[in-house]
């Protein structure tokens, strides 16, 4: 009898080969078929009319991008058959194995369709010149290339430039959302009236839609507009005219406007001198106004776990609210500070609904984004389609973002790991 329980509990040498064959195949038919679904071809009612049609066309254009696939699906089989193969002789964890990913099919199976296949698809594109309506042209290394051709060619400066207004926004939305973000929760952690009602007056901003914020701004940016009246009444009171400003018309840089005074002037053709530009600015403060609330919130919520009895022994030494501040609660902030800065960071890289909205990239590419480059070059919105190129931008854009964020982790990080 106990022979017979164990020759039953453990399965036989041929049922483990088999099961490893089994689940070799299942995973590497399911990505072929998700390649074959995201194959690049060319576009149009002809192609689409059949899927033998559709067949034909991925058969005369998409065999490279097929094969690579099938390339990385027998290395991801061949991975998860030597997993098989390794737990199937024990039963309970065969079983735990098997009941798991039937329950992670569903969502591995959306995700690799419409995530993972996707993104093969744009990297196999970025190497070609694509338009959707016609087959991919191979072009390697071209379209990556092209990115980076404004450091010599003034005429293929846009992505350069881009690059530049997203440093500018960077630095100081995320510094100043960030600061403020701190100083609000601090100010609405603290005992006063009608704190609820505060906390839901600063919190509105960021449950509203950016498009119909951005509509707002635009409306207020107006030279015959609010900011500008407020300005003018403002200065008035002093006694100085105040000339309205074209808020989201105006090219001139920060830089440009401090030297000017001193009889220095920036050309154009050094666009890099002047510095963020006055539309910039302008697009700057509304993601401010609507990214700072949010923040608030993570900070407001970190701040309730610090405990009282801290500040009271801090107040107890003689420390002031300054002290109590700079000792005691960013320390213990710092984690949120990360989570902060890192998401702020992604946030301006990707901005995207402001500027196609207010300013199209301009005035001379001064609001230019990534973002909008990549929406712009893969839609044709200005010239013609390139999706080729559109996709190099974007892989060149999220290793950009994946550095910037490896780099703000590794420095904050290092003084979180003490608290």
């Amino acid at each position: 009898m106990t022979t017979i329980t164990r020759n039953e509990a453990k399965p036989s040498q041929s049922g483990r080969v088999l099961a490893t064959i089994l689940t070799f195949l299942l995973i590497f038919i399911v990505l072929m078929v998700i390649a074959l679904m995201n194959a690049p071809t060319m576009g149009g009612p002809k192609v689409m009319a059949s899927a033998a049609t559709y067949l034909q066309e991925v058969q005369r254009t998409a065999l490279p991008f097929l094969g690579a696939v099938a390339i990385l699906a027998i290395v991801v089989g061949l991975l998860y058959a030597r997993a098989v193969y390794r737990v199937w002789p024990n039963r309970r964890r065969r079983q735990n194995m098997i009941v798991a990913y039937l329950f992670l099919s569903p969502y591995l199976l959306i995700t690799l369709t419409f995530t993972v296949g996707v993104i093969l698809f744009a990297f196999y594109i970025s190497f070609t010149n694509y338009d959707i309506f016609t087959s991919p042209q191979w072009t390697g290394l071209s379209n990556y290339a092209k990115a980076f051709r404004g450091f010599y060619d003034p005429t293929q400066k846009d992505f350069i430039q881009s690059l530049y207004n997203v440093f500018w926004y960077s630095l100081i939305v995320v510094t100043v959302q960030t600061s403020l973000a701190i100083l609000l929760a601090v100010l609405l952690n603290t005992p006063m009236k009608a704190k609820q009602f505060f906390r839901t007056v600063f919190y509105a901003p960021s449950v509203t839609s950016s498009v119909v914020i951005t509509l707002i701004f635009m409306w207020m940016y107006l030279k015959t507009g609010y900011i500008n009246y407020f300005l003018t009444q403002i200065f008035a009171l002093i006694g100085v005219h105040w000339q309205n400003v074209n808020w989201l018309n105006d090219p001139r840089g920060l830089i440009q406007l401090i030297v000017a005074p001193f009889g220095v002037n920036i050309p154009s053709t050094q666009w890099y001198l002047r510095g963020p530009s006055i539309t910039w600015m302008a697009v700057m403060f509304q993601n401010i106004f609507t990214t700072v609330p949010t923040f608030m919130l993570m900070f407001l919520a970190a701040l309730q776990n610090v405990n009282p009895a801290l500040y009271e022994a801090a107040a107890i030494d003689g420390a002031n609210g300054w002290q109590q501040f700079r000792k005691i609660t960013l320390p213990l902030l710092r984690p949120i500070i990360l989570l902060v800065v890192v998401l702020g960071t992604i946030g301006t890289f990707q901005t995207f609904d402001q500027v196609y909205l207010a300013t199209k990239g301009g005035p001379l590419g001064t609001s230019l984004t990534p973002a909008y480059i990549i929406f712009r070059e893969a839609l044709g919105y200005q010239g013609p389609i390139q999706m080729g190129y559109a996709a190099a931008l974007a892989f060149i854009l999220a290793v950009l973002i994946f550095i910037f964020s490896y780099i703000q982790r590794r420095y904050i990080s290092n003084e979180t790991q003490l608290y």
